[in-house]
C-alpha cells in the first residue's frame, strides 16, 4: 500500500501539477510539500487539506484504495494493516494520531469516518489546526482534550462534541495519554 505522501506525489504528477502550482493554490511552502511526499514529514491534518483542495480532491483520497458506488461495510477485520498516520505538528516527525477509515471504499463521499487511534506525545505542545469544514469526534477509550479556540473541552468515553473547523484546534490524548476516537470530518470540496 503506497504512503500518503507517495499518493500525494502520484496524484499531483497525473493531473500535471507542478509543486509551485500546489504551493501556490495551497499556501504551504514548497519545501513542507517536497518533505511530505517524501515521506520525511507527517503532516498534520490541516496541510493535507490544503493539499487535498489544491489538487481538487477530498482528503479521503489519500487513504482510498478501491471505488465503490453502492453502500460500503467495514468490518473490524479491514481496520487491521489500512492505517494513516498524521502529526498535530507542522515539521514533527512524531506520529501519534493513527487515522483508519471507516468508508475508503466508498466513491464520491462528502464525509470523512476514521478510527483514530491517538498515542501518547512526548511534549504537550500541540500546533492547533484550522481549515474548512466540521468535525465530530466521539471518544471510545481513554481521555480525550479537545483544544478548540480559547477553550479545553474534555471528552471522557461516550462523550462527543461537534464543532466548525475554521477555529483553530486540536485533539489529543488528555495529559499525553492513549485513548480511541471516532471522528467524522467534512470538507467542502
Amino acid at each position: 500500500m503506497k504512503t500518503v505522501g507517495e499518493k500525494i506525489k502520484g496524484l499531483r504528477e497525473l493531473k500535471k501539477i507542478s509543486l509551485e502550482e500546489v504551493s501556490a493554490r495551497s499556501g504551504l511552502e514548497v519545501n513542507q510539500i517536497q518533505q511530505i511526499e517524501d515521506g520525511r514529514s507527517i503532516p498534520s491534518l490541516s496541510p493535507m487539506i490544503k493539499i487535498a483542495r489544491a489538487l481538487g480532491v477530498r482528503i479521503g483520497t489519500f487513504v482510498d484504495d478501491s471505488k465503490e458506488l453502492g453502500p460500503v461495510v467495514h468490518r473490524l477485520a479491514d481496520q487491521a494493516d489500512k492505517g494513516a498516520s498524521f502529526s498535530s505538528q507542522n515539521s514533527g516527525s512524531h506520529e501519534y494520531l493513527n487515522f483508519y477509515s471507516l468508508a475508503s471504499n466508498k466513491m464520491g463521499r462528502h464525509m470523512e469516518p476514521y478510527i483514530i487511534d491517538i498515542e501518547s506525545a512526548p511534549s504537550p505542545d500541540f500546533k492547533l489546526s484550522q481549515h474548512e469544514g466540521e468535525e465530530f469526534i466521539y471518544c471510545m477509550e481513554g481521555v480525550v482534550e479537545v483544544t478548540y479556540g480559547k477553550n479545553n473541552y474534555i471528552l471522557n468515553p461516550g462523550d462527543s462534541i461537534y464543532y466548525d473547523c475554521i477555529v483553530a484546534h486540536s485533539v489529543h490524548g488528555y495529559n499525553n495519554q492513549q485513548a480511541k476516537i471516532l471522528a467524522v470530518v467534512y470538507t467542502p470540496i
